[in-house]
């Protein structure tokens, strides 16, 4: 994974090894440690890197654009929904408090989408991604059973 930090930094694509078959990347390192060749190593880190290239382009390409609506509202909508969680709340709580949140920290124009965001976040909150509020499993569970059944 560290050796990707260049790749990201560069903005260019992460690199992975999962393609190449694990004997042949075995041979080429062996050949670099033991026969000092890296003729081996070099094309197998290039077709690993094309491959992953093409593979990175497909995802991101499905995945279309990222909302800008959301990454401008991304650390508010963080620390509302950690609040909540946190507290925690049941959906009426959770339902006033966001409406009072929402008044007093986000632009008028925004509100209504603010609010729509938040909601949606909350509704889909599970145990896959709640660790992107920051947190604690046991703050997730407690929140679960004051949130009650969907």
């Amino acid at each position: 994974m560290a050796a990707n930090i260049p790749f990201i930094k560069a903005n260019l694509s992460p690199l992975s090894f999962t393609d190449v078959p694990r004997d042949l990347y075995s041979h080429a390192t062996l050949g670099v440690y033991e026969l000092n060749r890296t003729d081996l190593l070099r094309d197998v880190f290039i077709c690993a890197y094309e491959r992953s290239a093409d593979r990175y382009a497909a995802i991101q390409q499905s995945l279309g654009e990222p909302d800008p609506f959301r990454l401008r509202y991304r650390e508010a909508l963080r620390t509302l929904i950690a609040h909540i969680v946190r507290a925690p709340m049941d959906r009426a709580s959770a339902v006033g408090h966001i409406s009072e949140w929402t008044h007093g920290h986000i632009e008028e124009v925004d509100r209504a989408a603010f609010r729509s965001a938040a909601e949606d976040d909350l509704l889909g909150l599970h145990e896959g991604n709640f660790a992107r509020y920051s947190l604690r499993p046991a703050e997730f569970q407690a929140w679960q059973a004051a949130w009650g059944p969907g």
